[in-house]
């Protein structure tokens, strides 16, 4: 059963013989299941009104567990943007009532970003939907092959991302 990287492949193949395309048949694949999730996932977040990067920052919160609020620098190493970025976010989730600013008791010159309770029921919600969504895109899959799927990804995952 081909697919439409397999054409892709088979016509550089064509036309430059001189290569070695096997890599392309992994990461052309992840290339595009990359854009075929992230159709989903904001089609699931605007279901909730939300973008994926107020996802990332409120779901980062989330994750921290009670009182669900974490260091601007902590977000930046959970979410990794900028801290530009983050300042932008943060002030527009501000703005939007999903999460606060207050000052961190253990630092003076430091600021804790605090989900709020409306933030708190998004993300929530949010997340269900996202769940649900990708469960049916593994629909059929058996729950064996989904953790073999899993594995290799980690395996890939983890070798092209650890340090020199």
């Amino acid at each position: 059963m081909a697919d439409e990287v397999d054409h892709v492949v088979s016509a550089w193949g064509r036309e430059r013989a001189d290569l070695a395309l096997g890599p392309m048949h992994v990461w052309s694949r992840i290339s595009r299941l990359s854009a075929v999730l992230d159709g989903h996932r904001k089609r699931a977040f605007s279901e909730h009104g939300i973008e994926g990067w107020e996802f990332d920052v409120l779901a980062a919160l989330r994750r921290a567990g009670a009182p669900y609020q974490l260091s601007p620098g902590q977000l930046l190493r959970e979410t990794h943007v900028t801290s530009g970025t983050m300042t932008n976010r943060v002030d527009r989730l501000v703005a939007r009532g999903a999460v606060t600013r207050d000052p961190d008791p253990a630092d003076g010159r430091g600021v804790l970003v605090s989900l709020t309770d409306a933030g708190l029921a998004l993300v929530d919600a949010a997340l269900a939907t996202l769940v649900e969504v990708e469960e049916s895109l593994l629909d059929g899959w058996p729950d064996e092959e989904r953790e073999q799927l899993a594995d290799f990804l980690r395996r890939l995952l983890t070798a092209t991302t650890a340090g020199p």
